[in-house]
C-alpha cells in the first residue's frame, strides 16, 4: 500500500481507504462487514471512513466492533457531521456548535474510541453561521477529540472562506470529500485549483461510479440482480444517472484498455482518480472481501499520459464537468 499526505499536514493516509457507506449496518451483515474489514486490514488499508448518517450510527458501530483491538496508533479513522441522525429532532443535524459538539461525542461512543483522525463537515450548512460551524471544529481540535478537519461536497469559494476563517482560528481545514470518477470530474475546473491554493487534499468518493465503472451494467440488458442499481436503500438512486445506453456503451469502451494493462475496469477507474495528484485517497467500499483485494491493486497502477488520453476519448460525451453540480443544500436537511 502507498501512502500520500492528506493536505498540508503530517498525516499520510492509505492512497486506497476503505469506505463504509451504504454497507455496514444496512446491506451486509455484520459478520461479512468484519470479515471486510479484516481484508482491507490485510491488504495494507489503514484508513476508514464512515460517517454518523450511515444506517442512523450503525456503520460507525460495526466498524468499530470490527477494528477493536487493532493498535489505535496504526490506524486514520474518519467520520462525518452534518445529517440528521439519532431521533432526528430540530437539533439533530447541520452544523451548528449543538450538533458539532453533540455529534462528535456519539460517534466516538459508536466507534469504541478517544479520538478519531479525521472529523469531516458531511455537507455545507447554509442555516449556521460558518463562524459558527469553524469555532466549534476549532475547539473539538482543542479538546483533542479530532486531530484534523475535513469537509465533503463544498465548493471553492466555502473551501476559501473556511480555510481563512480556520486559519484564524489556529487550525487549518485537510481535505475535501467529493464524488468524483472518470465520468464525474465537476471538481476539476474549479474546486481542485483552489484546494491546491489552500494546501487541501480530495479524498474522493464513488471512483467507480457507484460500480458503472466495472463494466458489469451492460447497454440494453436488465441490472444485475444484487447490484447497486437494485438497492432501495440509496444505491439506485445514486446510480440512475448512469444507466443509459450511450452512457453503458461508452464504458464498455474502457475494456480493452484495462486489458492491454492487465488490470480490471474497477482497478482501471481506482487508478484514474489516483493519476490526479490532489487525491490523497480514493474511498472503495466492499460487500465481499474478496472486492478489496482487487481494488487495492490500482494502487500499484501508474497510468500513462496516451492511457489516461484513451479514457477520455472511450468516455467523451458522457463525462459530468460542469462545476455547478458541486452544489449545498439550498436549506438544511431535515
Amino acid at each position: 500500500m502507498a501512502y500520500r499526505y492528506l493536505g498540508n499536514s503530517g498525516l499520510k493516509v492509505s492512497e486506497i481507504t476503505y469506505g463504509n457507506w451504504l454497507t455496514h449496518g444496512s446491506q451486509v451483515e455484520n459478520d461479512v462487514a468484519t470479515q471486510c474489514v479484516r481484508a482491507a486490514l490485510d491488504a495494507g488499508i489503514t484508513t476508514f471512513d464512515t460517517a454518523d448518517v450511515y444506517a442512523n450510527g450503525a456503520a460507525e458501530t460495526v466498524l468499530g466492533a470490527a477494528l477493536a483491538g487493532e493498535p489505535r496508533e496504526s490506524l486514520e479513522i474518519f467520520t462525518k457531521v452534518y445529517f440528521p441522525v439519532g431521533r432526528k429532532g430540530p437539533n439533530d443535524t447541520g452544523l451548528s456548535r449543538k450538533h458539532i459538539f453533540e455529534g462528535i461525542d456519539n460517534s466516538l461512543d459508536r466507534l469504541g474510541m478517544d479520538y478519531v483522525d479525521l472529523y469531516q463537515a458531511h455537507r455545507y450548512d447554509v442555516e449556521t453561521p460558518l463562524e459558527e460551524t469553524i469555532s466549534a471544529f476549532g475547539d473539538v481540535v482543542r479538546q483533542g477529540k479530532a486531530l484534523y478537519i475535513g469537509v465533503s461536497e463544498w465548493t471553492a469559494d466555502q473551501l476559501r472562506r473556511g480555510q481563512e476563517l480556520a486559519r484564524a482560528d489556529g487550525f487549518s481545514l485537510v481535505s475535501n470529500q467529493p464524488q468524483y470518477s472518470a465520468l464525474w470530474r465537476v471538481i476539476e475546473s474549479d474546486v481542485v485549483p483552489a484546494s491546491k491554493e489552500l494546501g487541501i487534499s480530495q479524498v474522493v468518493w464513488s471512483p467507480i461510479a457507484q460500480g458503472v465503472l466495472t463494466g458489469k451494467y451492460q447497454p440494453g440488458q436488465p441490472v444485475p440482480e444484487g447490484s447497486r442499481a437494485t438497492d432501495t436503500k440509496g444505491g439506485d438512486n445514486m446510480i440512475k444517472r448512469y444507466l443509459n445506453d450511450e452512457t453503458l456503451t461508452r464504458v464498455q469502451k474502457l475494456k480493452p484498455i484495462a486489458d492491454d494493462l492487465s488490470i480490471t475496469m474497477a482497478q482501471l477507474a481506482v487508478a484514474w482518480v489516483l493519476a490526479n495528484d490532489n487525491v490523497a485517497a480514493a474511498l472503495v467500499g466492499a460487500s465481499r472481501p474478496e472486492q478489496i483485494a482487487e481494488n487495492v491493486k490500482a494502487a500499484e497502477v501508474t497510468l500513462t499520459p496516451d492511457v489516461l488520453a484513451a479514457i477520455d476519448e472511450a468516455l467523451d460525451g458522457s463525462i459530468e464537468r460542469d462545476p455547478a453540480k458541486t452544489v449545498s443544500p439550498e436549506t438544511r436537511i431535515v
